[in-house]
Parts: structure tokens; sequence; C-alpha cells
């Protein structure tokens, strides 16, 4: 930092750098969903680290912008934040996976216990338009739409119940399991999550809760079975560039 004197004689800081203007809400979201997508389509390995100073380079922004949003993605579980190293890409024990899958399933079947007496044609058709939508992703091999829409199921089924602890829960193991599901799961096996959602929706539309508890159940147990975990700790190097050149942001032209 270098310094300089204004008329009243006072020494005042002056920062250099790029990126260093005021606060762009628009384009700092445009990042952090550049970086989310390639977390979603599987493109960043286990274990990668996510520096500041290439990324800050590829989308042409500050590191402190660059480590806002990795603030941000560590908040959402989606990332590890380590102290004196940086963000990497979450690197799940076969405990931690296990947890968040006993999670998802205890959570989900006290959802459905209460969801099967609110069920009505509304529900069923609002269900049915997103199975639509998830076959249509995987079909088309959208593996970040997959991977959001498979998510996107279950929240349906809580916000159906406009319970909003119960909305944070999810969202809380959402952010973790999506990772998971990216990072671990074959992107051929998508397909597999719709059918089992899809099944869910018969039990719901039958008002068989035990049906639908079993489904779900057999749905996460065969989610969880599906992540192929690797067990080489060795630090992950990842060709940032070649990951983001693609999707960098578009800057704004100064006024």
């Amino acid at each position: 930092m270098t310094t300089q004197r204004g008329r009243d004689g006072k020494e005042s800081g002056k920062r250099s750098g790029k990126g260093l203007g005021k606060a762009n809400p628009a384009e700092d979201e445009a990042v952090y969903q550049a970086i989310l997508h390639a977390l979603l389509e599987g493109k960043l390995k286990a274990g990668a680290k996510l520096a500041e100073p290439p990324l800050a380079e590829i989308f042409g922004v500050s590191r402190e912008r660059i480590r806002k949003v990795l603030h941000r993605l560590g908040a959402e579980r989606r990332l590890e934040m380590i102290p004196n190293r940086g963000a990497r890409v979450p690197r799940p024990t076969l405990d931690d996976v296990r947890s968040v899958y006993e999670a998802h399933r205890v959570l989900e079947a006290g959802v459905l216990t209460q969801l099967v007496r609110h069920v009505d044609d509304a529900l069923i058709e609002r269900l049915t338009a997103h199975l639509a939508e998830e076959r249509a992703a995987a079909t088309r091999g959208d593996r970040a739409a997959s991977v959001r829409l498979s998510g996107a199921f279950h929240v349906h089924l809580v916000e159906a119940l406009g319970n909003a602890e119960l909305s944070r829960f999810l969202a809380d193991l959402l952010s973790r399991s999506s990772v998971m599901v990216s990072v671990y799961e074959p992107a051929t096996d998508s397909i597999c999550a719709v059918d089992e959602h899809g099944a869910i929706v018969e039990a719901l539309r039958a008002r068989d809760v035990a049906r639908a508890i079993a489904v779900s159940r057999e749905h996460f147990l065969h989610v969880e079975s599906r992540l192929h975990l690797d067990d080489d700790a060795a630090p992950v190097s990842e060709d940032l560039t070649s990951v983001f050149g693609a999707v960098k942001p578009k800057r704004r032209k100064a006024c």
C-alpha cells in the first residue's frame, strides 16, 4: 500500500490492485454461480484446492472478492475452509456420508408422515411437473441441473408443510450431500434418482405413508451406495483455468 498527502496534510492510504472498487453484487453472484456450477457439474475433484490468486485472475476481480465468495460457499458447507490453507472441495469420509444420509432418511420419514395427511391434487401436480424437469435434465446429460433438481424434489416435500425449521435443516443437509453426489456419483446414475422420486410420488398419491417412507429410505440408501469414495488422501492439483475459463462472467464496461 502506498500513501499520499491530501490537502489537509494528512496521509491517506491508497490501495492498488484489480477489482478494488465499489462492491458489485451482480458480479459477485456470477462468480458464486460459476463456482457452484462447477461443483455440481462434478468438474472439481474431491480435495481440490481453490486458491484465491488464480481465481482472481480468471474472473478478473480482486482476491478479497474471491475470498468473500469462497467463504459464502464455506458457510453453506459446499466447500471446506481450512485455517491458513484456504478453501478446498470437501473430501468426506465414509462416516461423513453415512451420517448425512442417515439424517436425510430420518428427516424425510418424519416429513412424509406429516405430509400424507395434507396431500392434494395440487401437490401431486407440482411434484409430477418437477419429475418431468428432472427426467429432461438427466436425459440431456445436464449434470449440474440433475443434481440441483434432485435436491429440489426433497425441498418440495418439506416446503409443502410450511415449516421453516424443517426447511432450514434440509437445506444444510442438501448443501453437503449435493457436493457428495456431484463428486462421487457416476453421472450415468442420475436417471435412477428420477425413477425413485417417481415411486415416492405414487405412494403419496395413494396416501400410503408406509410405502412412501419405505421407498424414500431405499432411495437414500441407493444414492449412498452409488457414491464411489476416493480413499487417496494426497493433495489434489486442479487446472482452474480449464475448469472456469469457459464460464468467466462478463465484466460491465465502466460508465
